[in-house]
């Protein structure tokens, strides 16, 4: 097994049941902007638990998602600014380039339905 600079595995398959790419401040708007579907962002950072308990987790959760785009927090202040993020993990809800907010709920899969559910039921805005 070999390692990324993060030490996530990268020559093993992933369990996750849904697309996961890397979004930074360089690209974020332009590929959440271009995508298709419902996107889950979630911004991390290496040094936190409950991160690395979420980067676990939600790849393996059944959310009516089409991908999982991560943010690292230390690397991308810009994007931090911008989404107002305050704690760590943050989630926030893209779907189809429009921007549905901030989700606040436990990492289960049930919770974070009904998040989902609730956060797709808002009035769209632009993203931040």
């Amino acid at each position: 097994m070999n390692t990324d600079s993060l030490c996530r595995p990268f020559d093993i398959v992933s369990p996750s049941i849904v697309v996961e790419m890397q979004l930074t401040d360089f690209d974020a708007d332009q590929r959440l902007l271009a995508m298709s579907g419902v996107s889950l962002v979630i911004f991390t950072s290496v040094g936190c638990a409950s991160c690395r308990y979420a980067r676990e987790q939600l790849p393996r959760l059944q959310l009516p998602i089409d991908r999982l785009c991560w943010i690292d927090a230390a690397d991308n202040g810009g994007l931090v600014e911008r989404y107002e993020v305050f704690q760590l993990p943050a989630l926030f809800v893209v779907r189809d380039g429009e921007f549905f907010g901030a989700l606040q709920s436990r990492l289960t899969a049930a919770e974070l339905n009904e998040a989902l559910a609730h956060a797709l039921n808002r009035i769209a805005e632009e993203l931040p």
